[in-house]
């Protein structure tokens, strides 16, 4: 299982962390909702290595049979791999790529919601959301809701490959 883990693993966090710097540094002129699509594509992409890796673990090296739990651990274990990969990627982007990442966020996503609400509702909304990105803006604490989001999609998909794959 190990081998399994740490091949399938390694993996997916070569693929998250190419596919999420060629997103980041190739799609800079995409809005922020295409951006978005294309970092969840890169999540979806990265953990498809989960089955793989699952499977590859219950026909190769465990005689086609493996348990849910067994199948749910292996999955985790591999997102955990794909997520350290979008959390490094994402913190070197936002210290040394573009350290006015957070800036720019705040100041194209001001401009979306004043064109969206009223004057009143703005100026609610743009103080929330400043100090917010003044509480949480930081590079560190980006990466690691990077981390876990990865992470969180990761179960889910582990979750259902270890339900399609299951053999006793």
């Amino acid at each position: 299982m190990k081998n399994t883990v740490i091949r399938y693993g390694v993996y997916g966090l070569l693929t998250a962390a190419i596919l999420f710097l060629l997103a980041l540094t190739l799609g800079k002129s995409l809005n922020y909702s295409a951006q978005e699509i294309v970092g969840y594509t890169t999540m979806v992409a990265s953990l498809s290595f989960v089955f793989f890796g699952i499977k590859h673990y219950r026909d190769k090296e465990n005689n086609g049979i493996v348990s849910f739990g067994k199948a749910l651990k292996i999955g985790v274990l591999i997102s955990l791999f794909a997520g350290i990969g979008f959390g490094i990627i994402d913190y070197i982007y936002t210290t040394v790529i573009n350290p006015d990442f957070a800036t720019e966020y705040l100041d194209k996503t001001l401009e979306t919601m004043k064109s969206t609400l009223s004057a009143e509702e703005f100026e609610i909304e743009k103080t929330k959301l400043t100090q917010q990105m003044a509480d949480y803006g930081g590079s560190g604490f980006m990466a690691f809701i990077m981390f876990s989001s990865v992470v969180i999609i990761g179960f889910i998909i582990s979750l259902i490959s270890s339900l399609i794959l299951q053999r006793k």
